[in-house]
């Protein structure tokens, strides 16, 4: 038996994996059009890449960092959701909004990059976690 919550922790899971993929094949070229030879790089950071790299190409390298963020969240509280047997119905739709406004706030952010939508698909998806992280409470302290 398996809790449908973590239909959308896998989703979100192979999603990161596509924008590394983006980042990676965006980067790499930008980086040797720039000049940038890896091989010799020694104690840099991935911010250090931002006054070198055109910005399009950094958005996505930092929405990459931004899905090791808060989502780190997300697949701890679907754990605990699931682990109460509380991870179907309303948990699981709140969990596939929170998946999806943060694919849309990657897209967003890896294309057009206005901060006022991304930080408006940021919040909703803040606000589905808010949501999930009071329903795990619930669940864990026996509150219905």
């Amino acid at each position: 038996m398996h809790s449908e919550i973590l239909k959308p922790v896998v989703v979100l899971i192979a999603w990161t994996l596509v924008m590394l993929v983006w980042m990676v094949v965006t980067r790499l070229p930008a980086m040797k059009a720039s000049g940038v030879d890896i091989t010799t790089l020694v104690g840099t950071k991935a911010a250090d890449a931002d006054g070198r790299l055109p910005p399009q190409v950094q958005w996505k390298a930092h929405n990459y960092n931004h899905l090791m963020e808060q989502p780190t969240l997300f697949y701890a509280v679907c754990g605990v959701i699931a682990l109460t047997g509380t991870g179907d119905g309303a948990n699981a739709w709140i969990a596939w909004a929170y998946v999806l406004l943060r694919i849309a706030h990657s897209v967003w952010q890896a294309t057009v990059n206005k901060v006022s939508v991304r930080f408006a698909l940021f919040l909703s998806a803040s606000l589905a976690l808010v949501a999930l992280t009071l329903h795990a409470a619930m669940a864990v302290f026996a509150y219905h």
